[in-house]
C-alpha cells in the first residue's frame, strides 16, 4: 500500500492542527484546575501561624531549614508541637538554627541531618537514616534551592547545579521516603516552586544548559519542572492510591539571603531587589504558603499556593496562578520518565 508524499501545503496544514490541539488541551487544562481552585475553599486571606492547627504528633522534614524561608518553617512548626527535622549541607549552621529555636521554644523537639541535594549519594544516605528510624513521615517540605549563580555548575552527579538542587535532589529524596510518607495518615509533600516559573519553558533538548547558560533561564526552568512535578505527583498518587497530598507554593518575593549566595548583591539583578526590598515579604511572610500548605485542613491536595497581590510578589495568600506551562501535562510524563533515569529513584 503507498502513501502519497506530504505536500508542503499539507505538513503546514497538519503543523497548525498540532498546535490548535496543544493550545486547546493547555486551556482545558488551566480551565480545569481554575474551576477546580474556584471550587475549593480559599484560604482565609490573613492566615498565619496563629491559625495553624496543633502539630503534635507530626513528624516533618525541611530542606534548607538553617536559614530564611525554611528555617521560619521549622521555627513555627516546633511552636505548633511537630517534630521537626532540619536537612541542610552546614552542620554548623544547623546547631545555630537549633540552638536559636530552642531558644524560642524551650521544649522544641528539632534535630539536624546533613544533606546535599546536589549530591544524590547524599540524598540516598539521609534516606537510608531516615528509613531506619522514623516510624513515619508526615510532611516533607521541599525548601532548599540555589538562585542564579553567575557561572554555570555542575553537581557531584555532573547535573547543572540548579537542576539538580531545585529539582532532581528533591525529586529523588521524595521518592525515596515515600514508604515513609504512606505510612502516615495525613502524609504532605510541599514543593517549593517560585513566580519565576512563569516566564519558563522545559528546554529538553538542553536541559542542562550545556551549551548555552543563561542563569535566570536555568533558575526559572528548575522551578517549573517543580511545579510540574508537584502535579503529576498528585495525579499519580490519586491513581496509585498513595494516599499523600501533593502541593505547590511558592513565597512571592521574599527577603532572604538567596540573591546574596546566588546572583550577588552587587549583580545587577542584586541592585534592583535591594532598590525594592523594603516592598517585599519578610522571610516568616514568604512561609505562610508552606505553612497553610503543610499544615491547613483545607490545602488541597494538586493545589498552588501563594500571595495574591502586586503580579503574586506580595499581598494576601491565595490560590497561586498557574502557569500554562505547568497545567500542560503533555510533556509531564517525559519529565518523570527523564527524572527517574538521572536520579535512578523510581516511585513505589
Amino acid at each position: 500500500m503507498s502513501h502519497s508524499p506530504a505536500t508542503p501545503s499539507n505538513t503546514a496544514t497538519q503543523r497548525l492542527l498540532k498546535a490548535a490541539r496543544m493550545l486547546f488541551a493547555i486551556s482545558a487544562m488551566a480551565g480545569t484546575l481554575a474551576a477546580q481552585a474556584t471550587s475549593r475553599t480559599e484560604p482565609k486571606p490573613d492566615w498565619s501561624t496563629h491559625d495553624m492547627p496543633s502539630q503534635k504528633g507530626r513528624i516533618v522534614l525541611v530542606t534548607g531549614g538553617t536559614s530564611g524561608m525554611g528555617y521560619e518553617d521549622a521555627l513555627a512548626l516546633t511552636r505548633a508541637g511537630a517534630e521537626v527535622i532540619i536537612a541542610a549541607r552546614n552542620a554548623e549552621r544547623g546547631r545555630e538554627a537549633i540552638a536559636n529555636i530552642k531558644q524560642a521554644v524551650p521544649k522544641a523537639r528539632v534535630q539536624f541531618e546533613t544533606l546535599d541535594l546536589a549530591n544524590l549519594q547524599s540524598v540516598r544516605d539521609l534516606a537510608n537514616r531516615l528509613r531506619g528510624r522514623l516510624p513515619r513521615l508526615d510532611v516533607l517540605i521541599n525548601n532548599a534551592a540555589i538562585m542564579s549563580p553567575p557561572v554555570r555548575g555542575v553537581s557531584a552527579d555532573g547535573y547543572e547545579m540548579q537542576l539538580a538542587t531545585n529539582y532532581l535532589g528533591h525529586f529523588a529524596l521524595t521518592g525515596l521516603l515515600m514508604p515513609l510518607l504512606r505510612k502516615s495518615d495525613d502524609g504532605r509533600v510541599v514543593s517549593l516552586s517560585s513566580i519565576a516559573a512563569g516566564r519558563a519553558s522545559l528546554n529538553f533538548d538542553d536541559l542542562q544548559a550545556e551549551r548555552s547558560y543563561d542563569p535566570f533561564a536555568s533558575y526559572s526552568q528548575s522551578k517549573l519542572a517543580v511545579l510540574k512535578w508537584s502535579i503529576e505527583l498528585q495525579q499519580r498518587s490519586d491513581a496509585a492510591g498513595w494516599g499523600i497530598r501533593s502541593i505547590a507554593a511558592h513565597p512571592g518575593v521574599a527577603v532572604t539571603e538567596l540573591i546574596a549566595r546566588g546572583p550577588g548583591l552587587d549583580s545587577e539583578f542584586g541592585k534592583q531587589w535591594a532598590v525594592e526590598r523594603d516592598r517585599y515579604h519578610s522571610a516568616a511572610q514568604g512561609a505562610l504558603p508552606t505553612l497553610y500548605a503543610a499544615t491547613a485542613l483545607e490545602a488541597v491536595g494538586g493545589a498552588y499556593y501563594g500571595p495574591t497581590g502586586d503580579n503574586e510578589k506580595r499581598g494576601p495568600l491565595g490560590f497561586a496562578k498557574m502557569p500554562p506551562a505547568a497545567a500542560d501535562r503533555s510533556n509531564s510524563a517525559t519529565l518523570w520518565q527523564l527524572s527517574e533515569r538521572l536520579t535512578g529513584v523510581t516511585y513505589r
